[in-house]
């Protein structure tokens, strides 16, 4: 029998129905609960006019237009291909230098730290990463 109150089950009989059905009475709580909940228009009352305050309008993401998502991820397959090709284009001392200085994940080695593994100033391998960078240009470019 349902508490005149609350409309609620009483603890005896959320026990008697979780025997009977032969589940725990918490699922039995959890299932009044949902049960005793109203339902909510997805496209809003029809009153109100503003159709931004409808729950639909929640749920949809406009910037998940499935034919644009597909779009930007060619794009940026074809990106990648181009920077693959660019690179492989490079001399090894070029590409080694680039890779580390732009294309690592966390810490990027310094014009310093590549300096010294190469044997030459910071403003050489500041030198060799220009042309470098202004050579995957033109070739992205192309």
């Amino acid at each position: 029998s349902m508490r005149p109150d609350t409309g609620t089950l009483h603890p005896e009989d959320v026990q008697t129905v979780a025997t009977h059905l032969g589940v725990k009475p918490e699922e039995v709580v959890e299932m009044e609960t949902r049960l005793s909940g109203r339902d909510v228009a997805l496209e809003g009352s029809g009153e109100d006019d503003d159709e931004h305050a409808a729950p639909i309008a929640w749920l949809s993401d406009p910037h998940a237009e499935p034919s644009e998502v597909l779009e930007r991820m060619q794009h940026t397959r074809l990106q990648e291909e181009g920077l693959r090709s660019a690179l492989a284009q490079l001399d090894e001392r070029s590409r080694a230098i680039v890779q580390r200085r732009w294309l690592t994940e966390g810490d990027s080695a310094t014009l310093h730290e590549l300096a010294s593994e190469y044997g030459v100033s910071a403003e050489r391998i500041r030198q060799i990463e220009a042309k470098a960078m202004q050579r995957m240009r033109g070739l992205l470019s192309a």
